[in-house]
């Protein structure tokens, strides 16, 4: 009886995450859309951001995006071709690996990151708050 109170909270507490993670990623999507972009758009960015090279070169390989931004390989792929269609996001291949693919931010991106970085964490700071 005890270990089924103890699994039933510990499901709750699970559900509890998930759910906190779904209205915070809709919450994101509907602040960042009036910017053309959605939460999966901005966490590109602001990894490229954290990351870029002093010179504003290439800073991160696809294959470490993808594993830092939780995304497939594929659905990462297309991601970074509509950033780079719209100018936010550069790729260039890798110089010490010619089959890899570096990408960075250009001005552009840079511009625009910096423009909606405080959006986002200022729905990241309501949606946080709200789950204490």
């Amino acid at each position: 009886m005890a270990s089924n109170k103890a699994e039933r909270a510990l499901v709750e507490q699970w559900r509890d995450i998930l759910s906190l993670h779904a209205r915070t990623q809709c919450e994101l999507d509907r602040a960042l859309h009036g910017h053309g972009l959605c939460g999966s758009d901005f966490e590109v960015l602001d990894l490229l951001a954290e990351g870029a090279a002093a010179d504003g070169g290439c800073a991160y390989r696809v294959q470490e995006i993808s594993e830092r931004v939780h995304l497939s390989q594929s659905a990462l792929s297309r991601l970074i071709g509509r950033l780079e269609k719209d100018g936010l996001v550069e790729r260039a291949m890798c110089a010490e690996d010619r089959r890899g693919v570096r990408v960075a931010l250009t001005a552009k991106g840079r511009a625009l990151h910096g423009e909606v970085r405080p959006v986002q964490r200022a729905v990241l700071t309501r949606m946080l708050a709200e789950a204490d």
